[in-house]
C-alpha cells in the first residue's frame, strides 16, 4: 500500500523538483549526474521563470543535508548552482542569486574547514560574472564579516589554516570586484568595511615567513619558496591588496589608506618599521599617480596625532613619509618620460610634474618644520633634566639619540621633497624655511628663541640650515636674482656673522649649492695650490646682464661677508676650504672685468688684515688666511688667463715655498705644522702686490686704478640681526646716523678755500676722523646712565617732530576766498577777507 500511494503520487510532483532530485544520484560519491544536470540547465533556460523556484529549492535540500552532515549532497549542490549561474543569464536570475548567496552563507556558517572553502569557491565565480543590470538591493555586509574572520583563522593545523585563510582572501578579493566596479555598491569603501578588508589583508602579509622584504614594495615581486601564489596567504593578500587601491578613486583614498595606519598603531609596527615601509611601498605603487598627495598628506596627519609618542615610533613615520615621498617624485618623473616619448620629444629633460597643488607643499613642509622643532625642544628637554639630576643616565642618552633620528629622518625628507620639486616651487620653500629660521631682531621667525634659549635656538638654526642644503641642492636658476633676493639673502647673511664656525659653513654651503650652476664643486673641493686649472675642465657660461646686475646691487654685501667670515677666531680648516669654495665659485660663475677687480682688491684686503698689528688674530689664523689668498690669487690668475699676473703669483708662490710654506695651503692646515712667532710685513717679496697686480691688469676692460684704492666693507646695520653686536650698539649706530644726517652751522657758515679743499679729497683723514667720532658715540651709550641717552634721544626727536612741523605749515595752506580765511593769533580767530580782484585764477576760468 504505501508502494502503491508512492508511486500514484510521484508523478504529480513539479517538474522542477523532479529534476532537481534526480541530479543526485543514490551514492553521493559517484557525484554529479551530468545527463540529468543537463536536463536541469536546458529546463531552466527554457523557463527562466521557474529559476527561482529552483533555487529555493536547491537551498531547501543543502540546507536539511548540512544539517544531517551529508556533505557529498552539499558538494552536488554546489556544484549544480554554480552550472545553473553560468548557464542563465536572463532577468530572472536575480531571485536565483538570493537564494545562491543564502546558500552560500550557511556553508561559511558552518565550522567545517571543506564547506567553508567550497562555499568561498562557489563565491568566487559567482563573483567573476558579469551582470547585465545592477542590483539595488543586494549586500555583502555578512561576507566582508564572514571572509574577514576567516583570514584571522587560527586553526591548529598549519595547512587546514593556510587553506581558510587563502580561501576568506579569494572571497574578500571577490567582494571587491563584485561591488568595486558597481556604482549601487559604493558602500563597500564606506569604513565599517575598509575596516575589515584591509587589516585583514595586512595581517596575513604581516604573518607570511616567505615574504620577500626587499623586493615586496615592486609591482612585479613573483612568488617565493616556489610556492603557487594561490596557496600562500600572504601572497595571495598581497595581491588583493594591490587590487583594492589600484581600484580606489579620488573620494576612496582616506577610507583605503586610513585602516592601514591603524593596523599599524595596534600591532606595533612603526618600531622596527621594515613592515610599515613596504606596505607604503605598495600602496604608492598602486594607486594612480594624482593620489599619491593624498598618501603623503594622511602620513602627515598621522604624524601629527603622534607628536608626543615616543622618538622611535616618530622617526619610522617619518621614514614611511619619506618613502612615500621619493616613490612619489619617482612615478612623476616616470609619467613625464612616457608622455614625451609619445611625442616625440625624448630629447627634453625629464621634470617632475606639479603633483602638489596650492598650499599642499607648504603645509607638508609647515608639520615637518614643526615636528623638528618638537623634536629638538624634547631632546634639549631631557638633556636639562638629566643635567638636573646630575645622572648620566643610558636612557637619557639614549633618548637623545632617538630625537637625533627624528631629526635627521625629517631633514632628509624635507630635501628629498624639496628637492623634486619644480624650480619655482623650490625657490617658495627655500623662502618659507628661511622665514623659520630664528634670527635675532628680525620679527620674521615664528620662534620663540627666549623659551629655547641659545642652545636651542643653535640647534634649530642648524636643522633648519641642513633642510636649506638638502631643498637647495640641484637647485639650477637661471638668474641670481630670482635665487637669491634680498629677503632670502639678508637673514642668510646675518647667520654668516654669528659667532659659531658650524653655522657660517652651513650658510656657505647653502651659497654653493644655489651659485654653483654648473657643478664645479666637486673639481674644486679642498684649499689647495692648483698647478693646472685648465686639466680641472671647469664649466663656465658668459655672465648674462641679469646677473651683472645681482653683481652690482649684492656684490659689496658678498664680498663683506667674505672678509668678516675670515676674521673669526673660532674657524677650522673647513671654513677656509668652503671660503676657497665660495670666492672660486664666484669667479667661475659671476665674474666679470669689474668682479675680478673687486675681488683682487678682497684679496688684498685679507692679507693687510693678515698682517696688520691692530687685529687681535691668532698666528694660525694670519697664516690661514694668507694660505687662503694665495690660493684664490692662483685659482683667479689662470681663470683670467694673465701671463703678466700669473707669474707674479706664481714667483710669490715659490718664494714662500723656500722661506715660508706656513703661508702655503699644504703646510698651514697640516696638523703638525711649526708657525713663527710674527710676520714681517716688510718682505715685500712674500706678499702679493696691489701695485704689481694693477700693471698687470692695465689693459682693455679692467679698471685697475680701482686696485689703488683700499678695499673697506660697507657699513651696514646687519649686525644687529647678529649676537655680536648688543642692543646699545645699535642705537648708537641708528643715533649716529641721525646725528650725522643734520648739518652744522658752523660747517655752512666756513668759508672755502684750498685748504678745504684738499681735505675734502684726503679721503684717509675723514675715515680716521669718521671712525674716532664713531667710537667716541659708541663709547658714550655703553657708558652714559640710561636718564642721559633717554634725554638725548628724546631731544633728538623733538627737534625732528618740530622740523616736520614747521614744513607741513609751510607748505600745507588753505587756498585763499573771497569770504575770508581764519587765522588764530593768540587764542583769538581773526577773519582776513581778500579782494577778488587781488586773488590770482587759472587762465580756463578767465574769459
Amino acid at each position: 500500500m504505501p508502494a502503491g500511494v508512492c508511486g500514484c503520487c510521484g508523478p504529480l510532483r513539479p517538474r522542477y523538483k523532479r529534476l532537481v532530485d534526480n541530479i543526485f544520484p543514490e551514492d553521493p560519491k559517484d557525484g554529479l549526474s551530468k545527463s540529468d544536470m543537463e536536463k536541469l540547465t536546458f529546463y531552466a533556460v527554457s523557463a527562466p521563470e521557474k529559476l527561482d523556484r529552483i533555487g529555493a529549492y536547491l537551498a531547501e535540500r543543502l540546507s536539511r543535508d548540512v544539517v544531517r552532515h551529508r556533505y557529498g549532497n552539499v558538494v552536488i549542490a554546489m556544484e549544480a548552482l554554480d552550472q545553473l549561474l553560468m548557464a542563465c543569464h536572463s532577468q530572472s536570475i536575480k531571485p536565483f542569486v538570493e537564494s545562491f548567496l543564502h546558500m552560500v552563507a550557511k556553508l561559511l556558517e558552518s565550522r567545517e574547514p571543506d564547506l567553508q572553502v567550497l562555499g568561498t569557491n562557489s563565491f568566487v565565480k559567482f563573483a567573476n560574472i558579469e551582470e547585465d543590470t545592477p542590483s539595488y538591493h543586494r549586500r555583502y555586509d555578512f561576507f566582508v564579516s564572514q571572509f574577514s574572520a576567516m583570514c584571522h583563522s587560527t586553526h591548529e593545523d598549519l595547512d587546514t589554516r593556510n587553506r581558510i585563510r587563502v580561501a576568506g582572501i579569494k572571497g574578500l578579493q571577490g567582494v571587491v570586484r563584485k561591488t568595486v566596479n558597481d556604482e549601487l555598491q559604493a558602500i563597500i569603501w564606506e569604513p565599517q568595511h575598509m575596516d575589515k578588508l584591509i587589516p585583514s589583508m595586512l595581517f596575513n602579509m604581516q604573518d607570511g615567513d616567505d615574504m620577500d622584504r626587499a623586493g615586496v614594495g615592486h609591482p612585479s615581486t613573483p612568488c617565493v619558496s616556489g610556492q603557487d601564489c594561490d596557496e600562500n596567504p600572504s601572497t595571495l593578500a598581497e595581491s588583493c591588496f594591490r587590487e583594492l587601491l589600484g581600484r580606489a578613486a579620488y573620494g576612496n583614498m582616506n577610507n583605503a589608506v586610513k585602516p592601514v595606519l591603524v593596523h599599524l598603531d595596534n600591532h606595533n609596527l612603526w618600531e622596527p618599521n621594515e613592515f610599515a615601509v613596504s606596505c607604503f611601498r605598495i600602496i604608492m605603487y598602486s594607486i594612480q599617480a594624482q593620489h599619491s598627495h593624498h598618501v603623503i598628506q594622511q602620513v602627515l596627519g598621522h604624524l601629527d596625532t603622534h607628536s608626543k609618542n615616543t622618538p622611535r615610533v616618530r622617526a619610522g613615520i617619518v621614514q614611511v613619509l619619506l618613502e612615500t615621498v621619493a616613490i612619489a617624485a619617482k612615478g612623476s618623473v616616470g609619467t613625464i618620460q612616457e608622455c614625451r616619448a609619445g611625442d616625440a620629444l625624448e630629447s627634453e629633460p625629464a621634470t617632475p610634474p606639479n603633483l602638489w597643488l596650492g598650499p599642499t607643499v607648504l603645509e607638508v613642509f609647515n608639520t615637518l618644520l614643526k615636528h623638528l622643532r618638537m623634536s629638538v625642544d624634547l631632546e634639549l628637554g631631557e638633556s636639562s633634566r638629566r643635567n638636573s639630576a646630575c645622572s648620566a643616565s643610558s636612557a637619557g642618552r639614549a633618548k637623545e639619540s632617538d630625537e637625533r633620528i627624528v631629526q635627521n629622518a625629517i631633514i632628509q625628507t624635507i630635501g628629498f621633497f624639496g628637492g623634486n620639486l619644480p624650480d619655482y616651487q623650490r625657490a617658495e620653500v627655500m623662502m618659507f624655511i628661511m622665514g623659520k629660521v630664528p634670527v635675532y631682531g628680525t620679527p620674521c621667525h615664528t620662534l620663540d628663541t627666549v623659551k629655547i634659549g641659545h642652545q636651542g635656538t643653535k640647534r634649530i638654526q642648524t636643522m633648519l640650515l641642513s633642510s636649506l642644503i638638502m631643498v637647495t641642492s640641484g637647485f639650477k636658476s637661471k638668474s641670481m636674482s630670482a635665487a637669491l633676493p634680498s629677503p632670502f639673502l639678508d637673514p642668510l647673511f646675518s647667520i654668516s656673522l654669528m659667532e659659531d664656525s658650524e653655522l657660517r659653513q652651513l650658510v656657505l654651503e647653502i651659497l654653493h649649492n644655489i651659485i654653483d650652476r654648473h657643478d664645479n664643486r666637486a673639481k674644486l673641493r679642498g684649499i689647495r695650490i692648483i698647478p693646472n686649472v685648465a686639466a680641472l675642465k671647469i664649466k663656465r657660461e658668459k655672465i648674462s646682464k641679469q646677473d651683472v646686475a645681482f653683481m652690482k646691487k649684492h656684490g659689496q654685501q658678498l664680498y663683506r661677508h667674505i672678509y668678516l667670515g675670515c676674521k673669526e677666531d673660532d674657524n677650522v680648516h673647513k671654513n677656509f676650504e668652503l671660503l676657497f669654495t665660495t670666492l672660486a665659485v664666484l669667479t667661475i660663475e659671476l665674474a666679470n672685468e669689474d668682479v675680478v677687480v673687486e675681488l683682487v682688491r678682497l684679496a688684498v684686503a685679507l692679507q693687510d688684515m693678515a698682517l696688520s698689528t691692530e687685529e687681535n688674530l691668532s698666528m694660525w689664523l694670519r697664516c690661514g688666511v694668507l694660505a687662503l689668498v694665495a690660493a684664490y690669487l692662483n685659482f683667479l690668475s689662470q681663470m683670467i688667463a694673465n701671463t703678466t699676473f700669473c707669474q707674479h703669483v706664481s714667483k710669490v708662490i715659490e718664494l714662500r715655498n723656500m722661506d715660508a710654506p706656513y703661508l702655503l695651503p699644504e703646510h698651514v692646515f697640516r696638523d703638525k705644522c711649526s708657525l713663527p712667532d710674527s710676520l714681517d710685513k716688510d718682505d715685500a717679496a712674500l706678499f702679493f702686490q696691489s701695485a704689481d697686480m694693477a700693471d698687470s691688469l692695465a689693459g682693455p676692460g679692467y679698471n685697475a686704478d680701482r686696485l689703488n684704492v683700499p678695499y673697506v666693507p660697507q657699513v651696514t646695520d646687519e649686525e644687529r640681526l647678529t649676537r655680536r653686536k648688543s642692543f646699545v650698539d645699535t642705537i648708537s649706530l641708528q643715533v649716529d646716523i641721525l646725528a650725522s644726517s643734520l648739518p652744522d652751522k658752523s660747517l655752512l657758515a666756513e668759508e672755502i678755500t684750498f685748504e678745504t679743499l684738499k681735505k675734502a679729497i684726503d679721503t684717509s683723514v675723514l675715515e680716521d676722523q669718521e671712525r674716532e667720532r664713531r667710537r667716541q658715540v659708541m663709547e658714550k651709550f655703553q657708558k652714559a646712565p640710561f636718564e642721559e641717552i633717554a634725554a638725548h634721544c628724546e631731544s633728538k626727536a623733538n627737534m625732528l617732530h618740530e622740523r616736520l612741523a614747521h614744513i607741513f605749515e609751510l607748505t600745507i595752506r588753505p587756498p585763499p576766498s573771497p569770504s575770508g580765511v581764519v587765522s588764530v593769533s593768540s587764542g583769538h580767530a581773526q577773519h582776513q577777507s581778500v579782494p577778488i580782484y587781488e586773488m590770482k585764477f587759472p587762465d580756463l576760468c578767465v574769459y
